[in-house]
């Protein structure tokens, strides 16, 4: 008996042993390449080999029926094969690259990131700030990019042949209704945002994302800082005002504050304006925001407020009256943005929020009296879901609603009341796919209706990105985008349609050591625009969509911030040829904001010695055409260039306290932006004119800034 089961145990063993099974194949890329050092196994077992220079493997195992073959390599997507163990023979298997989301491809055309976690950040959130003229506006900073025009008289950005209303502003996602402050004719606005409080800007110039819509031209998306680094306090003296600002941290939740108060009385009275213009009461304002965040494991939730109060009293020339005409106003402005975002383990996630702001104008003009109210919301859902490295689905749906009231008085007490109320629906799909490192599609689309019109609306948005070398891409764009006709018009005459418009963008990128270069050509089609026949909008004139218009350009970006030790610059460039027949033309022609061309180049350097930070900024725009009704042809003329060189110093007293001096146009260039020519002509059938000019050639800034914080090392700096 116990030889019969020595025998049967050595019988078992002997099978055991010799019933060996091998597993062979070849491995190789889609080009068909052979990868060697590639991995192979069966799964749960320590039965595997490695591909050797030819990509061949081989090897023995003992498992036995169905069993995972897993082959994996450095820089490709895990290839799994399932089956009999037998059928493992002679294996033909072809590995995908795996996406790489710090080196792969982009989808970048048509859009500039400023945020420092960002890989094609052409431009930092403190570039903002820090350069030379921008005085700390982050629409005359935006300025200095290919794509945009200075309007010197306006400060409003414009972008590739678009009016300012062709651009939208988003604070995390959330429309901001009224986003520069209120203004009198040719006096430059600027945006009501401090740019302190917020991480990173997304300025698209076109062919953005189907998230974006009622934006013929571009959308500028402000993202508030997620989680602040410390608690600190920030005081501010400045020759036109002061500001404070704090930030308080309790554990998972923060709150930071920043408040500022303008008058430019004393600097008016030290440095009169003196083109045209005279105060009665200088612009004075108080404005406020705050931002509370709340962070959980999963979750962010962010609710953003900001409020401005703002009066001034001016006089200014016109052609067309013996003295002065007078301009008063008053605003008011109060704008809340909540958000939440939450982040599901199987790759979702969901944010939603919504934004209201209530915007209040009295306005004086001569004798005649004017109240605007408008009550604006912004309700959003969408959801985001990561497949795998390859595609990514993105979804959502939001609600916009608007209610404007506007009543005329005349000193014998005639009124005129004007409204309109409009609730916009819009939803949109898109998905984000990665053919692999060099190749990826953004394809989607937006779909609108609008009460106040009525009317129905499908916008395709299609991008390409294909990476032609390590450092460079190419990109596609297309995509249609309509716009409801501005308040000026839907205020009298809701029987209107959409404006429309259709971008073409191409667009070549290189990125490497602190280099940046920038290429894109673009067409834009308008059609459906908005004519009047008077010389502005008002209750009797005839309105029509027969307006139709084209853009087209080429936009050149170089950065360097590696070449020469301490210093960081920039030069753009840009080309411009549009022409469009709306609003009063006679006919198509190019209107008086865009110039064919434009350049900047922003350079920042840090002496050490001198413990300074010293930047300089110059502006050129070619003339931009204006109308002169002593000839015959309509916008046939050009005024003189634009030239704008603005320096500035901010020296370190010590590590936390900063002194800031700047200088707008430090060399007085007498920029014109158009005429005013008088409505009737002289004795001699001649028609009078007159330059419209910034109110002042040059404009100086002095400033104290002090940080207390809990590290005794923070200061401004990267905020001047």
């Amino acid at each position: 008996m116990k030889n019969a089961l020595s025998t049967l145990l050595f019988l078992q063993l002997a099978m055991t042993t010799f019933a060996q099974t091998e597993i062979s194949g070849l491995v190789t890329d889609k080009s068909g390449n052979p990868i060697s050092g590639a991995n192979i196994y069966l799964e749960g077992t320590y039965d595997g080999a490695s591909t050797v220079e030819n990509g061949t493997f081989s090897f023995e195992t003992s498992e036995q029926g169905t069993q995972t073959l897993v082959i994996s390599a450095l820089a490709y997507e895990t290839h799994y094969e399932m089956g009999e163990v037998a059928y493992f023979k002679n294996l033909k298997i072809q590995l995908v690259e795996a996406i790489n989301q710090l080196s792969g491809v982009t989808l970048s055309a048509g859009t500039f990131e400023a945020g420092d976690n960002s890989k094609v950040s052409v431009l930092k959130p403190l570039d903002i700030v820090t350069t030379a003229g921008a005085a700390g506006d982050f629409v005359a900073a935006l300025q200095t990019l290919p794509g945009t025009t200075t309007v010197n008289e306006d400060g409003r950005l414009f972008v590739r042949g678009g009016s300012a209303e062709e651009t939208q502003v988003f604070i995390d996602g959330l429309r901001v209704f009224q986003p520069f402050n209120a203004t009198a004719n040719n006096t430059p606005t600027r945006g009501r945002f401090s740019p302190f409080l917020f991480k990173g800007i997304t300025f698209s110039t076109g062919g953005y994302s189907a998230e974006y819509g009622q934006a013929l031209s571009s959308v500028l998306l402000l993202n508030t800082t997620d989680v602040p680094d410390q608690e600190k306090t920030d005081i501010q003296a400045m020759t036109v005002g002061a500001g404070l600002g704090h930030t308080e941290i309790w554990g998972d939740e923060s709150l930071s504050i920043n408040t500022q108060y303008i008058n430019l009385a004393p600097y008016e009275t030290l440095i009169p304006s003196t083109n045209g213009m005279r105060w009665n009461t200088p612009y004075e304002s108080v404005a406020g925001e705050a931002v509370f965040r709340s962070k959980g494991d999963k979750s962010m939730f962010k609710l953003y407020t900001g409020f401005n109060h703002a009066t001034l009293d001016i006089e200014q020339e016109d052609i067309n009256f013996e003295d002065f005409v007078r301009f008063r106003l008053k605003n008011n402005n109060l704008y809340f943005n909540a958000n939440y975002k939450y982040f599901f383990e199987n790759n979702w996630t969901i944010f939603t929020g919504g934004s209201v702001s209530w915007d209040s104008n009295d306005i004086g003009l001569l004798d005649n009296t004017i109240v605007a109210n408008e009550t604006a919301s912004h309700v959003k859902l969408k959801a985001k879901k990561m497949f795998n490295s390859r595609f990514t689905l993105n979804v959502g749906t939001e609600l916009f609603n608007t209610n404007y009231e506007e009543t005329f008085t005349t000193p014998d007490a005639f009124s005129f009341d004007s409204d309109f109320e409009d609730t916009l629906w819009a939803g949109y799909l898109e998905g984000d796919i990665f053919f692999n490192n060099d190749f990826a599609l953004k394809l989607g689309g937006r779909v609108e209706h609008t009460s106040v019109l009525d009317e129905f609306t499908i916008s395709p948005r299609l991008s390409l990105a294909y990476k032609s070398g390590t450092n460079s891409q190419f990109s596609l764009a297309y995509g249609d985008f309509y716009q409801n006709p501005l308040t000026t018009v839907l205020r009298y005459d809701q029987n209107l349609g959409l404006e429309k418009t259709s971008h073409y963008i191409l667009n070549y990128q290189y990125l490497n050591n602190g280099k940046t270069f920038r290429a894109e050509a673009y067409y834009k089609d308008y059609d459906d625009l908005i004519k009047y026949n008077t010389e502005l909008p008002q209750f009797n004139s005839l309105y029509t969509n027969l307006g139709s218009g084209y853009a087209t350009g080429l936009d050149v970006f170089w950065r360097d911030n590696k070449s020469v030790e301490n210093l960081d610059y920039w030069i753009s460039y840009s080309y411009l040829d549009t022409e469009r027949d709306f609003q009063n033309f006679q006919e198509r022609a190019t209107p008086n904001f865009a110039p064919n061309h434009s350049f900047s180049i922003v350079t920042k350097y840090w002496w050490n010695k001198l413990r300074s930070q010293v930047g300089v900024s110059y502006n050129y725009g070619s003339g931009r055409p204006y109308d002169n009704p002593n000839t015959p042809e309509f916008l046939a003329e050009r005024t003189k260039s634009f030239n704008n060189l603005s320096v500035n110093w901010a020296y370190l007293i010590d590590q936390q306290k900063i002194l800031y001096f700047s200088v707008n146009n430090v060399l007085g260039f007498n920029n014109v932006s158009n005429y005013q020519y008088a409505n009737t002509p002289n004795a001699n059938g001649v028609f009078d004119r007159r330059a419209i000019t910034p109110p002042a050639d040059s404009f100086f800034f002095v400033g104290f800034f002090w940080t207390i914080s809990t590290d005794n090392k923070s200061n401004q700096l990267d905020n001047l």
